[in-house]
């Protein structure tokens, strides 16, 4: 009786589970095209809620593929393949497809769990789920940030509040402090020096520090950049250098510069060789001596030294004569004694003296480029000819337009500093702790000029990060608002070999320099650039090209995904990437404090209201 009464019981439960199965079966499988199944109904549709969008289950035996309802027609429901549960983890992609026995059902909160849910060590949650609002979406802090990221979509769309949750998150969230992230933001309209403002009360050990390109500012630090860390690259930058040919002059200026700025006692032989090699070459240039005298007067007047200026005196055969005298043009148009001259010169060239960049190691003005710049026209040979003459000339002219100018003030560096000192002073706050977020408010300068603040410092990131002895130690992370201002398809391949951001994500990740593009115009990007992005919060857009560029440029961005793009509410995003385990919709929370990003309130500001 006893063992008849157990096998009633167990008969009666495997019927309860078949019966209660084959309750929840939506229908049974009748095609697979590529990644869609389609479904034959068995089930009342009128008895649920909205199915699209919502996931499904393929179970058979063990194996359980998961699927998204696109469509549903006449009693046949289409599911787009996502991934599968394999030893209760979830695979996202459609590679393995069910079989035609496999049963299909409505997705049970052990399986959402497991898909939408996350067992990192350190995550987030930035909102709830659109298609499942009981469920937070969490995001994986150390798969997130490990790659590069976009931040995508529409003026208005909520692209700042994500930047902003996403980072106060980090800090008033995990569970270990992060105190040794270094996060540079370039912020184009200071929108977020609200945002972060707190994130001290979280912790002490916790801070943030603003620059501005506000002038007048006396709040905030005024960026201010060492002039002798600019490299070449950084310098032709600054003067927009338009052809290959006028970098040879910069950099030449560059090697220039670290003997026309230093004291003559420490560096008058090598200057007395740059001087005279010069001069020699306007002797040989082949043009008339009157020509050739009033060059090199001219050129021995501005750069001259103790013992090589006009007024040397030089002796032959019993006479003296200074180099001015030799260099007398003649009734015959002849020099008087330019023999003399070119021996002198001559005795000042030494031997194995090449010039070399500077290294950082000594500090020089904006004024001591300028005279190098001026000494390096001279001597690249432009008296041969006139379009080296103009190349060369427009670079003077800009340098000095900029020298002269306001934004001269942001390299006007108080003091001594070397490269790595000055990124240790970039993240140390005015009491001493350090800065985990660093501001640049880039608001009060025009584009161009941004523009070339954003890539100087993204060069002086990433020459710091990959000289680092050990790999990665340090990992730096760039957030670039309204990105597509600076990722561009712009000269700089053409000009300088390389653009620093398609560098970065190409080569930054192995380093511990990764980057973040936040914008609203995906198609205006270098393309390499978002190639090379893992992760992707896409917000409302509507624009042709910037849709069809996501679909071109991110391979998970299938059709259902971009579909989905153009429907989206304010604060709603598409999320998909290595950090999330499937594209999921997501409502975001909406950041404390708010950054400084909100429409303009046309009923507040337009009419007069009555008290």
């Amino acid at each position: 009786i006893y063992f008849f009464t157990i096998y009633l019981y167990t008969f009666f439960l495997l019927c309860c589970i078949i019966i209660i199965g084959e309750k929840n079966m939506l229908g049974k499988i009748i095609g697979i095209t590529d990644s869609i199944v389609s479904v034959h109904l068995d089930i009342n549709i009128y008895d649920y809620d909205n199915l699209i969008s919502k996931n499904v289950v393929f179970r058979d035996n063990n194996i359980i593929s998961v699927g998204e309802v696109i469509g549903i027609d006449n009693g046949i429901m289409n599911a787009a393949l996502v991934g599968e549960i394999k030893d209760n983890k979830f695979l996202y992609g459609d590679i393995s497809k069910p079989s035609f026995k496999a049963g299909c059902y409505l997705i049970d909160d052990s399986i959402l769990n497991i898909i939408l849910n996350s067992d990192a060590e350190n995550t987030i949650t930035l909102g709830k789920s659109y298609v499942y609002p009981n469920y937070d979406i969490k995001l994986d802090i150390g798969n997130f940030f490990s790659n590069h990221f976009a931040i995508l979509g529409n003026s208005g769309s909520g692209k700042s509040y994500s930047v902003a949750k996403i980072l106060q998150s980090v800090f008033y969230q995990c569970r270990s402090l992060p105190f040794y992230s270094n996060i540079f933001l370039f912020d184009a309209y200071g929108e977020y020096q609200r945002a972060f403002s707190r994130i001290h009360e979280v912790n002490e050990n916790i801070n943030y520090k603003v620059y501005t390109t506000d002038l007048n500012s006396t709040e905030f630090e005024i960026i201010s950049y060492p002039f002798w860390l600019l490299g070449v690259d950084d310098l032709c930058l600054l003067m927009n250098v338009t052809s290959k040919e006028q970098i040879p002059t910069v950099e030449k200026a560059l090697k220039l510069v670290s003997y026309f700025s230093r004291r003559e006692e420490e560096v008058i032989s090598q200057k007395n060789d740059i001087i005279a090699r010069c001069l020699l070459d306007v002797l040989f240039s082949g043009k008339a001596p009157s020509l050739i005298r009033n060059k090199f007067v001219s050129i021995l007047t501005k750069f001259n030294t103790s013992n090589l200026n006009l007024d040397i005196k030089l002796e032959k055969g019993g006479w003296t004569r200074t180099i001015r005298q030799c260099l007398f043009v003649e009734q015959g148009g002849e020099f008087a004694d330019v023999e003399l001259v070119i021996e002198y010169l001559e005795s000042l060239c030494l031997d194995n003296f090449e010039l070399s960049l500077p290294n950082g190691e000594f500090m020089y003005t904006m004024k001591d480029f300028s005279l190098a710049l001026e000494f390096a026209l001279l001597s690249e040979g432009t008296m041969n000819s006139d379009k080296a003459f103009e190349l060369s000339n427009v670079l003077k002219v800009r340098f000095n337009a900029l020298m002269n100018s306001n934004y001269a003030r942001y390299f006007d560096y108080n003091g001594y500093v070397n490269r790595d000192g000055y990124i240790n002073l970039l993240l140390t706050c005015p009491n001493g702790r350090k800065a985990q977020i660093v501001n640049f408010n880039i608001n009060y300068v025009d584009d161009r000029f941004a523009k070339t603040l954003v890539k100087i410092y993204s060069k002086l990131l990433f020459d710091y990060i990959v000289s680092l002895n050990q790999r990665a130690s340090m990992p730096f992370h760039i957030v670039l608002e309204e990105a597509h201002r600076y990722v561009q398809n712009d000269s700089d391949i053409d000009i300088l070999g390389y653009n620093i951001f398609e560098r970065i994500t190409k080569e930054g990740r192995k380093y511990g320099l990764l980057l973040g593009i936040v914008s609203q115009r995906p198609s205006e990007l270098s393309e390499t650039t978002i190639s090379q992005c893992s992760n992707f919060l896409v917000f409302k857009m509507f624009h042709p090209k910037d849709l069809q560029f996501i679909k071109d440029i991110i391979s998970s961005a299938d059709i259902t995904v971009t579909n989905k793009i153009k429907t989206l509410h304010p604060g709603s995003c598409i999320m998909f990437g290595t950090a999330f385990k499937l594209p999921t919709i997501a409502i975001l929370d909406k950041p404390n404090p708010e950054p400084l990003s909100q429409s303009c309130d046309i009923n507040k500001t337009w009419y007069i209201h009555n008290n």
